[in-house]
């Protein structure tokens, strides 16, 4: 049942939040981002497609924009780019598979598999006869071919049994549904002569190679150039069809249009496949127009649990301009999760630019909600803070005592924060954890004083600067707190020319008193 939006209450075009059918998008009066011109490129210039985008991106419309295609429906294309460039009179029988409708964690998921087929079937008028997954899916595109002409394909989300099932409790869950789903994929090439248009989604390329090894004319158009926007509004687009919604908003906070848009990309835009155009996501935005408030909208329909026990595991939190290849995200298995290449499909890394060689790239968190979200993320996890709520207040609070100089204030937010790490950083007298929480408490710091810290070697571990101050970091893990360091490799060198006041902070956390027992402040 649909709810009013705000749209509704003031009479505007409304804003199809959550709505995933072309049909019932038109007929709901929503805005219709028009994608139909990039869709005419696609289906007419190839055949086999895979598609990858995180969550909440506008996949499952977009594959139904491919179905009221093919299907003739000519109706709901009314004013749209490609309703006079479509030949109508031609139509094609679609089989349209939704991995996220199956209901397989009910009954499994080749049992959910052969009940969508049978209801495809039906559909048509047809009876399948063959018992197994893989000949009931062959004898059903063999029978619409001869009597409805060849086939339209069209899978989303079809790594969501595999997705599901990714914690090490459930992992021969997930390597059950791969086979699966490698059986039933594994006719499709034979059928070449029968199919129209393959069109497969995703949010991953978990095992793409293995699932698809009969498939190997599969285009993947996932960083395709061309198909950059083909999901996710552009900051024309957003211009252009939300005019309305800018207005509004514009009004309520008093800005100018130019603030409200710059203001906008910083929280949302940013997502990138090729580096180049950035688009935003459409829940969140259909969100922040209907609630007119900057805050987490696409962050919040999802839990980053899963990855978050992978950085934990990989022992890698400083992911901020993070280098990466075309290999990288081509070699993703279950039994080889390449941590990065996680964080890039499911959206939380996306492509800042491309690197000088071909193929390479460098990532990095889209935009303020991604970021900070994450930060909290991570720091409410790393130090065992299951149920804090104030993590962006303790941060405000460092804030404040760094622009006081309370250097007191701030070694007491940094030991509360650090002594709630957890158990484990003790037992183990690792420093990972450590480090990893102080990169995330910095780095969060950022959101609202510069603030940066630094891992590779000749900078100093952390660097605070304020209007007046910059502070420098030293940080020791079970030794004596010193900022020798600091001092022999000119670390302050860089700040000079400033005139602000220098400061050096060696800080020392004991594991065993679980506490911070040495820090020291001197001057440069």
């Amino acid at each position: 049942m649909l709810t009013a939006n705000f749209s509704v209450l003031c009479g505007m075009k409304n804003l199809p939040i959550g709505i995933q059918s072309l049909i019932e998008l038109r007929a709901f009066n929503g805005i219709y981002v028009d994608k139909t011109q990039l869709v005419h490129q696609l289906v007419t210039t190839g055949k086999y497609y895979f598609f990858a985008r995180p969550r909440r991106f506008g996949k499952s419309l977009l594959v139904s924009t491919l179905k009221e295609l093919f299907k003739g429906n000519r109706a709901v294309f009314a004013g749209l780019w490609i309703e006079n460039q479509w030949d109508w009179s031609q139509t094609n029988p679609v089989i349209h598979i939704s991995f996220d409708a199956l209901g397989a964690h009910e009954i499994g998921l080749a049992k959910a598999l052969k009940r969508a087929l049978t209801g495809q079937a039906k559909l048509f008028g047809i009876r399948l006869f063959k018992r197994d997954l893989a000949g009931q899916f062959q004898e059903l595109i063999q029978k619409l071919h001869a009597k409805h002409g060849r086939v339209v394909l069209l899978i989303d989300e079809y790594d969501k049994p595999i997705i599901d099932y990714l914690e090490t409790d459930s992992l021969e869950t997930a390597k059950t549904n791969r086979g699966v789903l490698r059986e039933f994929y594994s006719i499709l090439k034979s059928a070449d002569e029968q199919l129209q248009l393959v069109f497969i989604t995703g949010i991953s390329k978990f095992a793409k190679v293995s699932l698809f090894s009969h498939l190997n004319n599969l285009n993947d158009i996932s960083l395709n150039e061309r198909f950059s926007a083909l999901a996710g509004y552009t900051q024309d687009e957003i211009e252009t069809n939300f005019g309305e919604y800018l207005d509004s908003v514009q009004t309520k906070f008093s800005i100018s249009r130019n603030e409200l848009v710059d203001k906008m990309k910083f929280w949302y835009n940013g997502f990138s496949w090729d580096g180049t155009t950035r688009v935003y996501n459409p829940f969140g935005t259909l969100s922040f127009f209907d609630n007119r408030e900057f805050r987490n909208y696409w962050f919040s329909t999802g839990s980053p649990n899963f990855l978050i026990k992978q950085m934990k595991k990989h022992g890698q939190f400083a992911i901020e301009n993070t280098p990466a290849n075309s290999v990288m995200f081509d070699k993703f298995d279950i039994e080889d999760i390449e941590l990065v290449s996680l964080l890039f499909q499911t959206g939380y890394l996306t492509i800042k630019e491309r690197g000088p060689r071909h193929g390479s790239y460098v990532l990095d968190y889209p935009n303020q909600e991604v970021r900070e979200s994450m930060y909290q993320f991570l720091l409410d996890d790393l130090a065992h803070n299951s149920y804090r709520t104030d993590t962006g207040r303790t941060m405000l609070d460092m804030n404040e005592a760094f622009l006081n100089r309370d250097l007191n204030r701030v070694r007491q937010i940094l030991q509360s924060i650090l002594a709630d790490l957890p158990s484990e950083t003790y037992q183990k007298q690792t420093e990972g954890l450590y480090h990893g929480l102080i990169h995330v408490v910095f780095s969060y710091l950022g959101m609202f004083i510069q603030s940066e810290i630094h891992s590779s070697q000749g900078r100093a571990d952390a660097v605070v600067e304020t209007a007046t101050d910059v502070f420098l970091f030293e940080f020791k893990f079970n030794q004596s707190a010193a900022v020798a360091q600091l001092r022999a490799n000119g670390y302050a060198d860089k700040y000079r020319a400033s005139g602000k006041v220098l400061t050096a902070i060696g800080v020392n956390f004991n594991s065993s008193e679980r506490s911070i027992d040495d820090w020291v402040t001197e001057p440069f």
